[in-house]
């Protein structure tokens, strides 16, 4: 299929065939993309935690008002923010940049005292609002993967973070979660698998100037 059919074959899936597991290769297709993805500044300030075990997902389902697919799907992957995010942030990137590319402390340092300030200089909550939005830029980027691949999975951010943080012990990594990611393969009998896609028309959508 093309890009653009596979983007029309997904959905926000709402039932998840449980017999379906994804393969290891699948799964690690996941988490390369996750980590690939393009975020500000280059700074990886996101973690995903993967939860394959039913049974932890099966006690998450109460802490997402209900909804079936998180215990259903092959895997749930949670999006996660750090709680603080601080210049050491910065020095380990940079010093990433450094081993990876071999570029001098000439180049870096400007660059790096300047990344630096603007972190230190950034609220809480600004900082808190940046990270969750880069957490976004992740799960639409997995969400176009998953299409390409063939993996079925539902964006949800109906779910108590709070109470997710503590059954899965983020709170102890410096974690919060953002959103949640099911994916799976879809149930044959999910009725909204198969209902056309409800979009605007492109000429309502797209400006060209």
């Amino acid at each position: 299929m093309s890009i653009i059919d596979n983007l029309k074959w997904r959905y926000a899936t709402k039932k998840f065939d449980n017999s379906k597991v994804l393969s290891d290769d699948q799964i690690q297709t996941l988490k390369e993309a996750f980590n690939l993805t393009a975020l500000s500044y280059g700074l990886q300030t996101l973690k995903m935690v993967i939860v394959a075990d039913r049974n932890r997902r099966e006690d998450l389902v109460q802490h997402s008002y209900g909804q079936r697919q998180v215990a259903d799907a092959s895997h749930l992957l949670i999006l996660c923010i750090q709680k603080d995010i601080n210049d050491s942030d910065v020095e380990q990137h940079f010093d990433n940049v450094k081993k990876i590319r071999q570029t001098p402390d000439s180049v870096l340092e400007p660059f790096k005292n300047g990344l630096t300030s603007t972190i230190n200089n950034m609220p809480k909550e600004a900082k808190t609002n940046w990270a969750t939005r880069q957490a976004y830029i992740a799960l639409g980027n997995l969400m176009t993967v998953c299409a390409v691949e063939g993996i079925d999975g539902c964006p949800m951010e109906g779910f108590v973070p709070s109470e997710i943080d503590k059954a899965l012990k983020l709170d102890d990594l410096g974690l919060s979660s953002v959103l949640m990611f099911p994916v799976g393969f879809r149930a044959e009998d999910d009725m909204f698998a198969t209902l056309e896609k409800v979009r605007k028309s492109i000429s309502d959508t797209i400006i060209e100037l």
